[in-house]
């Protein structure tokens, strides 16, 4: 009988699920990236928070999908303290995109989008990626994810886009300054997710022309920069996942009316597909 654990890991936060004899177990620690801890710090991580909640399990697989994770060193890093720690398992490492296709698409054909901090998508064949669309980075592009959107919502408030009343709602919202802003985004690490913070001033004032045409304009970005290079968009179904993507579901529907195409699953995030994939 195989014991299986799966990761789906971010910078900040790793969710586990146990799979053993039809049971699931969730545990969750800090996030792990190759890019910021090093093989010692990863391994000191899961002996301390994931180990003990683990109890005697006698695990056979481990499948753990991150970030940063299509870059080679990161993955040897990675595998090395995984297979020291569960010696008799078989260790898979995949990248949070392949987490994405796998958790959307399962074992059929389609388009898998991830819109959350980032964005990136690929087409999948029911067993691999195929074709990805390139992810280029916040600084360049990301469309229609969380950084990208929160940009807009910066730039609005910095270059007083906003009318009166989203300019009073963004101050009293962030308490910030036009400096402490610059500051964050030019000075400080992790930019990306500190623009990203700012997508929430979205979700919290729909309705508002202002604030739809930023939503609407981004995700329309996402759509002709990455959905219409892929000729299968006109023949699968389009699938995606994040934050920003469920938040806004509406406004996919809404762009794949336009562009008859065919929605697929929109979901949060790719545990409960995972856990369905790899039972």
């Amino acid at each position: 009988m195989s014991v299986t654990l799966i990761a789906d890991s971010g910078a900040t936060k790793c969710e586990w699920c146990l799979l053993d004899n039809g049971k699931k177990k969730k545990i969750v620690t800090t996030g792990i990236s190759p890019y910021f801890l090093n093989t010692e710090q990863i391994e000191q991580l899961l002996l301390k928070q994931l180990v003990p909640k683990l109890k005697d399990a006698f695990i056979t697989e481990v499948h753990f999908y991150g970030t940063g994770l299509s870059n080679q060193n990161n993955v040897q890093i990675l595998k090395t303290v995984l297979k020291k720690i569960f010696k008799k398992a078989k260790i898979s490492i995949e990248t949070d995109l392949t987490a994405a296709a796998r958790a959307l698409c399962g074992k059929q054909k389609g388009i898998a989008c991830i819109l959350g901090t980032g964005s990136n998508s690929c087409f999948y064949n029911g067993r691999k990626m195929i074709k990805n669309s390139p992810g280029i980075g916040f600084i360049l592009g990301d469309e229609g994810s969380g950084s990208y959107l929160g940009k807009k919502v910066i730039q609005y408030y910095l270059y007083q886009t906003f009318d009166e009343e989203l300019m009073t709602s963004f101050e009293k919202r962030f308490l910030t300054s036009p400096m402490e802003i610059l500051e964050n985004v030019y000075k400080k690490p992790m930019a990306n997710r500190y623009l990203a913070s700012f997508a929430i001033f979205l979700a919290e004032n729909r309705g508002h022309y202002m604030i739809e045409n930023i939503i609407e304009d981004g995700l329309n970005d996402f759509f002709f920069t990455h959905i219409y290079k892929y000729k299968e968009s006109w023949t699968h179904p389009i699938n995606f996942i994040g934050s920003v993507a469920f938040g806004f579901r509406d406004v996919l529907q809404e762009l794949c009316n336009t562009y008859e195409l065919e929605l697929g699953k929109v979901m949060k995030a790719p545990m409960k597909g995972l856990i369905e994939y790899h039972s």
